[in-house]
């Protein structure tokens, strides 16, 4: 009968940690990495940035950069889109996570 108690108190706690696993940002992550793949991006730095992106950005920040239109064959070309975003902190963001990444001080 204890155990049961235990087990009701428990729960929402256990509720929240199950949805805290599956927040929007971790839910963007495939979406995100496909679109830096498409941007052609090589499969390995379009997942290691989109891993980066996906937990230091917005769902809102994540729609400007796919907002993005033009022909993005590099990193560079890449990152020289993102920067006519008006937002610093996307920026900031995509261009740490494409230094970290290209150089592989990051995976």
């Amino acid at each position: 009968m204890r155990i049961s108690r235990l087990d009701n108190r428990l729960l929402p706690l256990a509720v929240l940690v199950v949805l805290a696993a599956c927040s929007p940002s971790k839910l963007a992550y495939p979406r995100v990495k496909s679109a830096l793949a498409d941007a052609g991006l090589s499969e390995p730095n379009a997942s290691c940035m989109a891993a980066r992106m996906t937990d230091r950005l917005t769902i809102g920040q994540l729609r400007k950069l796919q907002a993005l239109k033009g022909e993005k064959r590099s990193i560079a070309d890449y990152a020289a889109a993102v920067q006519r975003i008006d937002d610093r902190e996307t920026i900031a963001v995509t261009l740490s996570a494409a230094a970290l990444c290209t150089t592989g001080l990051a995976r």
